[in-house]
C-alpha cells in the first residue's frame, strides 16, 4: 500500500513552473499514459481528438473564478490592506470568509474602504468576526441589487494567481485564467486542465460525436494547502462545495452504460463524481460539500480517463493522479516532463491517462 507522503517527491527545477500560459489555448503539450501498456506518447492538445469518439463522455467543471484579490484602506489610518475572498458565507447578507494581510492591524468592528480606479469608495466591508489568525468574516455594506455588487467586485478584484506564478496579474490572465466553459462563480482558482480546451476544439470534438456532461465544484484555498502528515490516511481535505445536476449523471451514465469512455477533466471533476457514486456504480444527481481525498490504492467507479495538468511534488493532486493512473506509470511520466521540459502548473502542459 502506497500511502506515505515521501513517495509523491520529486526533483522539479523552478524554471519549469508555467508563469504565463500557451499563445494558444490547445497548442500546450500532451503527454498520454496507457495504463493497460505503459505506453507514454508525446503530443499536442488539440491531438486529443484523436482518442475519443461518438458516445464518449468528457466531464467540465464549469466553475468560474472571481477576482478574489481586493486591495482597501483601513478607516481612519488609511493603512493599506489585501483582502482576499474565500468564499461567500450568507447571500443575502453579503458575508463572506476572508483571508486579510497584514492581519494584525484588523479587528472586529474595523471598517474597510475599497476605492475604484477615480478613488471614490465604491465598496465598504465591515469585520464582523475572527475566524482564523488571517482569517475573518466581513460584511460588505452595499444597498445595490445583486448584479451591481457582483459588478462592483468584478471591476475592483484582481485576477487570485497562484502564488507559484510569481508576477501580478496582467490582462491577458482575466480571459486565460478561466475555462471558456466557465458559468458559475465562485472559485478561487481555475480548474485548470480545463483550460487547454479551444472554443474549435470543442467544436470538433462535438462533431466526433463526443458528449459533454457539466458539473460544478467551486475550488477554495485547500485545494493547495500543503500535506503534512507522512501517513496519508490521516490528511484531511477542506470542504468545497459541488453540483452534479441530473442531466450531467444521465449523459455519463449512458456512456458507461455503452462501455464508452468517461473522461474526468480535471482533479476537481474526479472528486466530485466519486463522491457522488450510486450503490450501482453509477453517477448520481447530488448537491452538497465534499472533502473527499483520493490516494492509492483506489477503486474508481466513473471515469475510465483523464484530463490533468503537472502538478507539484508531494501534492495532493499528483497524490490522486498517481492513484488512477498507477505509481510506477505516473512517477515515470514525471520523470520524463522533467527531462523534456514539460511546464508545470496552472499554465503549463496537459496529461492524458487512458
Amino acid at each position: 500500500m502506497r500511502t506515505k507522503l515521501s513517495q509523491f517527491n520529486f526533483d522539479l527545477p523552478a524554471e519549469l513552473v508555467a508563469q504565463y500560459p500557451a499563445t494558444e489555448r490547445d497548442q500546450s503539450r500532451l503527454m498520454v499514459l496507457h495504463r493497460k501498456t505503459g505506453k507514454i506518447e508525446h503530443k499536442i492538445f488539440k491531438d486529443i481528438l484523436t482518442y475519443f469518439g461518438d458516445g464518449d463522455t468528457m466531464i467540465f467543471n464549469n466553475t468560474k473564478v472571481f477576482p478574489a484579490r481586493l486591495f482597501g484602506q483601513k478607516e481612519k489610518t488609511g493603512a493599506k490592506i489585501e483582502v482576499f475572498l474565500l468564499r461567500e458565507l450568507n447571500h443575502d447578507a453579503r458575508l463572506w470568509d476572508v483571508l486579510v494581510d497584514p492581519a494584525r492591524k484588523i479587528r472586529v468592528g474595523n471598517k474597510l474602504y475599497f476605492e475604484d480606479e477615480h478613488g471614490n469608495d465604491a465598496l465598504v466591508a465591515e469585520v464582523v468576526d475572527n475566524t482564523t489568525s488571517r482569517g475573518r468574516t466581513i460584511r460588505f455594506l452595499f444597498d445595490g441589487t445583486e448584479e451591481d455588487f457582483v459588478n462592483e467586485l468584478v471591476k475592483l478584484g484582481n485576477t487570485p494567481l497562484p502564488k507559484y506564478i510569481n508576477r501580478e496579474p496582467e490582462a491577458i490572465d482575466r480571459e486565460r485564467y478561466q475555462t471558456i466553459y466557465a458559468k458559475e462563480m465562485g472559485a478561487v482558482a481555475a480548474p485548470t486542465a480545463g483550460l487547454h480546451f479551444s472554443r474549435e476544439l470543442m467544436k470538433r470534438l462535438e462533431l466526433k460525436g463526443v458528449n459533454f456532461a457539466e458539473l460544478t465544484l467551486h475550488i477554495g484555498l485547500g485545494t493547495f494547502r500543503t500535506i503534512d502528515v507522512e501517513d496519508l490516511s490521516k490528511h484531511k481535505m477542506e470542504a468545497e462545495y459541488f453540483k452534479i445536476p441530473h442531466a450531467a449523471a444521465e449523459t455519463v451514465n449512458k456512456s458507461l452504460q455503452e462501455n464508452k469512455k468517461v473522461c474526468a477533466v480535471g482533479t476537481t471533476v474526479m472528486r466530485s463524481i466519486e463522491t457522488a457514486v450510486s450503490a450501482d456504480r453509477m453517477l448520481k444527481q447530488v448537491e452538497g460539500w465534499t472533502n473527499k481525498f483520493i490516494y492509492p490504492p483506489y477503486d474508481f467507479s466513473i471515469a475510465n480517463a483523464m484530463v490533468t495538468n503537472f502538478h507539484l511534488p508531494k501534492s495532493s493532486l499528483l497524490i490522486m493522479i498517481s492513484a488512477f493512473g498507477g505509481f510506477e506509470l505516473v512517477m515515470e511520466a514525471y520523470h520524463q516532463a522533467v527531462k523534456e521540459k514539460y511546464r508545470f502548473y496552472s499554465y503549463g502542459d496537459a496529461m492524458l491517462i487512458l
